[in-house]
């Protein structure tokens, strides 16, 4: 039977061979609300972790047979979530400080106060919560930029994810091109949740948000003194990447300068510090975009063309929505449910004449726009269904002038 989080984190095991201790503890645990077990041994408290799976155990490191040290391992192995209180006799510190390197959450002195081991339960408990929320939060965003988490129902946009699946799994670099608006981060972003480096950091920047200066300090750190304000090292963002992806938006914006060290970075997997000559191996997937035409840039030499075909390893180009108009319900609707609960709206549904002008609009802020315009409708409907007088005043079709009828000939 799966137990939800607060009933296993209510439910405790306790491993005491000590008879007068163990119902000390039992008596003021379960005066405290807790749902208690019981073990004389390590052997029989793992039987009963097996049979019950309690979030959050309590063992004596001293125990007869299996002693505490291997029932934590044991734990651990089995369940690397549960929390493992230790309990040791002042001679056993150093055991103890073994068993927090094992995984053990805290460690308690015998005498054992009770009043200091339902504290150390509680904060336990905090920490299975934060955990639970980190677990909750990472499987909604692996769901989120899934692949079944891209809502198309397009031929264009089933090549961008069948591209998508076949470089994933590799490091190569890839330049994503298209119009602002399509979704170029929402792919960078399952690429790298598709890849062997999901477990990594995912690091975003707008190339185009920053100056020069402070771009190239926030892309490679800096070391303390090497500008006005520097007062300690930084990391950047190359280093914080590290073993994930770092994503550069609107890369075209960057300058020639910067570029240059942007390729020796992509050349050598090693960076500089500003203000800083030892150089530092960063290990980072790059993933570009750009709302530009980069092969243009590179011709008109506006744009390093040896970075630019460093950065086209694996190009991928986002179509705009107006050139996949089979994908403009799918997403309206997708962004209406999602909007719908966060708003508390009423409406859950287009009418046939709003959908046929959501479809017939061409989006110029492509899928971005789409978004924010359903938020917009669902402020302005009033029934279950949006209508065509809900929408943006763009998206409503102009109504053609009245036909004069034709003057008779005299």
């Amino acid at each position: 039977m799966i137990e939800s989080q607060g009933m296993l984190d209510s439910k405790i095991l306790l491993i005491e061979d000590d008879l007068s201790l163990s119902t000390l503890l039992s008596l003021e645990l379960k005066r405290a609300g807790y749902d208690l077990r019981t073990a004389r041994s390590g052997e029989e408290g793992l039987r009963l972790f097996e049979a019950e799976g309690p979030g959050i155990v309590i063992t004596d490191l001293k125990l007869e047979g299996m002693d505490g040290l291997r029932v934590l391992q044991e734990i651990k192995r089995a369940q690397p979530e549960a929390e493992v209180v230790v309990i040791t006799a002042h001679g056993s510190i150093d055991t103890a400080v073994t068993a927090m390197k094992e995984g053990a959450f805290d460690y308690l002195t015998k005498p054992v106060e009770a009043e200091e081991l339902i504290l150390v339960l509680k904060k336990a408990r905090e920490h299975r919560a934060l955990l639970g929320e980190v677990r909750r939060l990472r499987d909604e965003v692996k769901g989120k930029y899934s692949f079944e988490g891209i809502v198309y129902a397009s031929p264009q946009m089933q090549r961008v994810v069948d591209l998508v699946k076949k470089v994933a799994a590799t490091d190569a670099t890839v330049l994503i091109e298209g119009e602002s608006g399509t979704g170029k981060e929402l792919i960078a972003r399952a690429l790298h949740e598709n890849s062997p480096r999901r477990n990594g950091a995912f690091v975003a920047i707008n190339c185009g948000a920053l100056p020069e200066g402070l771009l190239e300090s926030e892309l490679f750190g800096h070391v303390k003194g090497s500008f006005t304000g520097a007062d300690r090292n930084k990391r950047g963002l190359f280093e914080e990447a590290s073993g994930g992806t770092l994503f550069l938006d609107e890369i075209s914006e960057t300058t020639p300068a910067l570029q240059v060290k942007l390729l020796r970075a992509l050349q050598e997997g090693e960076i500089r510090r500003v203000g800083d000559n030892h150089p530092i191996k960063v290990s980072g997937r790059l993933i570009a975009a750009t709302n530009k035409d980069l092969a243009k840039l590179a011709a008109e030499g506006k744009f390093r063309d040896d970075l630019y075909y460093r950065l086209k390893v694996f190009p991928i180009r986002m179509p705009p929505l107006r050139e996949r108009r089979e994908d403009v319900l799918p997403l309206a609707e997708h962004f209406l449910r999602r909007a719908r609960k966060k708003m508390r709206a009423k409406a859950s549904r287009f009418s046939p004449a709003a959908a046929e002008a959501l479809k017939a609009y061409d989006w110029p802020g492509n899928v971005r726009e789409l978004e924010h315009a359903v938020e917009r409708i669902l402020i302005m409907a009033s029934g279950e269904a949006a209508d065509l007088n809900d929408l943006p005043p763009e998206v409503i079709p102009a109504k053609s002038p009245p036909k004069t009828p034709a003057k008779r000939k005299k």
